[in-house]
């Protein structure tokens, strides 16, 4: 298996894409149901669609190597915990020798309704920590990203409080429903860029 990876991956010519799909969370068991682990739900949901599994560690992430179509795709899921993300998919990136136009990375948003998601070119962090690790360790914010919607937290209760909190039953409808919309919406990212899956995706998925 190893031999057949290192031939897939290796002498890339130019017209041979390869894109990093890298989604936040934190590691552990205690954190697999949270809210701030929507990056990592969505990738699980991805894994399972293109038929792989996360099972082994490169660069501080979990991750798999996959083809779709014509294009190589590698899945990450960095295990650094989310305000240390950026050190993972900084290294994938200069690993595999990835340009920043086939970079995705996914993560949650409170600032976005719950079923709601949104793709991007470019962007600031909003405030959200894995992305602002992200962003530093690249140097950059011109790349794409995709934010899946948990709401605002309820009352007055904090936000770092709130995201750590596993979805209600009747909030999982939603976000089973949005996860795999935003599947397609990656593979549309993939397969025909950010502009055409921002058209088609950026909307209130629950709404449909």
């Amino acid at each position: 298996m190893m031999r057949i990876f290192r031939k897939l991956f290796a002498n890339m010519s130019e017209d041979q894409s390869t894109y990093l799909i890298a989604g936040l969370g934190n590691p552990g068991r205690q954190f697999k149901s949270n809210r701030h682990n929507m990056g990592f739900m969505l990738l699980d949901r991805l894994a399972e669609r293109l038929e792989v599994s996360f099972s082994r560690m490169e660069m501080k992430a979990l991750v798999t190597r996959t083809r779709y179509l014509d294009y190589r795709l590698v899945l990450a899921k960095p295990q650094t915990f989310m305000n240390k993300s950026g050190a993972a998919v900084g290294s994938l990136m200069r690993y595999y020798k990835i340009p920043l136009d086939n970079l995705l990375v996914v993560y949650d948003d409170v600032d976005l309704d719950a079923g709601t998601l949104r793709i991007r070119p470019n962007g600031g962090a909003g405030g959200q920590k894995g992305m602002s690790s992200v962003i530093q360790n690249l140097g950059t914010q011109d790349f794409s990203r995709l934010r899946l919607g948990i709401g605002r937290p309820p009352g007055r209760m904090e936000a770092a409080d709130y995201v750590l909190q596993n979805f209600t039953q009747a909030e999982r409808e939603v976000v089973d429903d949005v996860l795999d919309s935003a599947v397609e919406a990656v593979l549309m990212f993939v397969t025909q860029g950010v502009e055409p899956a921002m058209n088609q995706y950026n909307r209130r998925v629950a709404d449909e």
